[in-house]
């Protein structure tokens, strides 16, 4: 089986339905994506899991044309639950694009990390969005056509200390986007992972770092350094979120950036993931170049 990154795939049409997750911060990602959709002319079902919670922003996408869904991923949908809260109009069966954005970091070192904590992580990176994915796939099978895009971190590829638990839902859902994206190739449906670094929103700002208490042996440790400068607030993004969207949405369509482009599976964005996706290919390297014989050493006698 082949281990490509690009698959083919026709020319979308030019109205698509999108269904994103994750759209309750006017600063974040999902929020964004939504209104670059919108605005080229899609039907567009933002969602959140407390609509009530952002009545003006609701108010104001739904003004626009849009549409807004109470959606909480961390429950057991399925796809009967979730088709009731479709508008009138649109079914499970008419999505074309399926947006994974919803997610947020819980931040603790993997030994001191609460099971309820990350369980809820796992829920929403993780399991939320295979549930998704699971009641919008026969739709596009049944169309032969679809795009199912699942927003990722840098974490996922080598993350950073304190963010192992977050790390470990979204590479959990990257490794499954690869699999999901082999068998659903023959149907026309792709799978897009996206990989983001740091941009201006506001991940981790609502988390209350005073709250993670580090056993002493941690003192001066990359995790202590992690939580100091994340605490601090001095983290500068590398990236603008307004430009990585628009790059999402290109590649999506296939138009400016993306044209060309329609068949590939992995998008990274930021000066930072390059450097990023550098690092993962030198570990794997160094592996190879270490252990390679040794690999080759265990292969069944002839």
């Amino acid at each position: 089986m082949s281990s490509t990154t690009t698959t083919s795939s026709t020319s979308p049409p030019k109205k698509l339905t999108w269904l994103i997750t994750g759209c309750s911060s006017p600063s974040g990602f999902g929020l964004t994506l939504a209104h670059l959709a919108l605005s080229a002319g899609h039907t567009v079902l933002a969602s959140s899991r407390n609509p009530s919670h952002t009545p003006s922003l609701t108010a104001d996408f739904e003004r626009l044309g849009g549409h807004w869904l109470t959606l909480d991923v961390t429950s057991p949908l399925t796809p009967q639950t979730l088709s009731t809260s479709l508008p009138a109009g649109i079914s499970l069966s008419s999505i074309d694009i399926l947006v994974n954005n919803a997610g947020y970091c819980s931040f603790s070192p993997i030994e001191t990390a609460k099971e309820e904590e990350v369980r809820d992580m796992m829920e929403t990176m993780y399991f939320g969005p295979l549930r998704l994915i699971q009641a919008v796939l026969p739709g596009m099978r049944e169309r032969r056509f679809g795009t199912v895009v699942n927003f990722s971190s840098g974490a996922a590829l080598d993350g950073n200390p304190t963010m192992g638990a977050y790390a470990g839902a979204k590479g959990g859902m990257d490794a499954l986007s690869k699999v999901l994206a082999k068998e659903v190739a023959p149907f026309n449906i792709r799978v897009l992972t996206v990989v983001l670094g740091t941009f201006n929103t506001n991940f981790g700002q609502g988390f209350d770092f005073s709250q993670v208490v580090l056993p002493v042996d941690y003192k001066g440790s990359g995790a202590e350094q992690m939580i100091n400068v994340l605490s601090s607030g001095k983290l500068k993004p590398n990236g603008d979120k307004e430009k990585a969207m628009k790059a999402v949405y290109d590649v999506v369509v296939g138009t400016g950036v993306g044209a060309g482009h329609e068949g590939e599976r992995f998008l990274p964005l930021g000066k930072d993931m390059l450097t990023r996706v550098g690092m993962v290919q030198e570990y794997l390297s160094h592996g190879v170049e270490v252990f390679g014989e040794v690999a080759k050493s265990v292969a069944v006698d002839e």
